[in-house]
């Protein structure tokens, strides 16, 4: 068969465009490793070093004040001096101060300056009482009283036995209301935890749940330790099978004649 009949149609096979998982034989490209350098994604099997991360610029925390290029120095200034001829503004005249104005001799009157320049004779003024004398009221001759003579309460002379007629009393006498006499059930028992010791005291109370999250959890028997293999070295393990091919074409029994 020569090469010209191997080929049905005008379909030629051509290089492809990337990499297809048939044109190898080990499971090369397909599987990634995790890698040894950075932060994310790095190998639990090798020693990871400490990284560290690049911090944005802080802001300037005092403004510069000093002008820098684009500071802009008019074309007339020179080192000694503003260049060009003299320029005059026109303003409107200015006020005249106020100056102080002392005063004259004719501004003065010394005949009003009364007691405290001229001798003067004592002047007094009628007016009525102030309110201040009526608060003192001294007591007259018929204010004062002697002592009493007659009855227990005397100063200076000897006093006789005095007794009083009084009125019977109903407490403790013979007619006294016995039933205004509180019973016993008017009267409060101490509790004995007040002179004795105190039991401890329990109370009934209903059951209140704590609040916290209401997601399930994964019990003891959810976990699988047996079958980390990232603590422990882990034996080469191999699979029974044949390693088909996304490319290859099925089979295809019955023809159509």
């Amino acid at each position: 068969m020569s090469g010209t009949d191997v080929w049905v149609g005008s379909w030629r096979p051509h290089k492809p465009r990337g990499p297809i998982a048939a044109l190898y034989s080990s499971p090369g490209p397909k599987y990634a490793l995790p890698g040894a350098t950075g932060l994310n994604y790095h190998d639990p099997r090798k020693l990871k070093a400490p990284a560290f991360s690049f911090g944005t610029r802080h802001r300037q925390f005092s403004s510069d004040c000093s002008p820098g290029p684009g500071y802009l120095v008019p074309s007339n200034i020179t080192r000694i001096g503003r260049d060009g001829t003299p320029a005059y503004s026109l303003y409107s005249r200015p006020k005249d101060p106020q100056l102080f104005q002392t005063p004259g001799p004719g501004r003065y009157s010394p005949e009003r300056s009364g007691k405290s320049a001229y001798y003067s004779a004592p002047a007094y003024s009628l007016s009525a009482r102030s309110k201040g004398f009526r608060n003192d009221q001294t007591p007259g001759p018929a204010a004062y009283m002697l002592p009493s003579v007659l009855g227990p309460a005397t100063v200076n002379k000897t006093s006789a036995p005095n007794f009083s007629l009084r009125g019977r009393s109903k407490i403790g006498s013979f007619h006294e209301d016995l039933q205004k006499t509180p019973g016993p059930g008017t009267y409060r028992v101490v509790d004995p935890c007040t002179y004795k010791h105190k039991p401890p005291h329990y109370s009934m109370t209903g059951r209140n749940s704590m609040p916290g999250d209401t997601t399930r959890k994964p019990g003891p028997g959810a976990h699988h330790p047996e079958q980390v293999t990232f603590t422990r070295i882990k034996p080469p393990s191999f699979s029974f099978g044949i390693r088909h091919s996304e490319f290859i074409a099925p089979l295809i029994v019955d023809l159509a004649e």
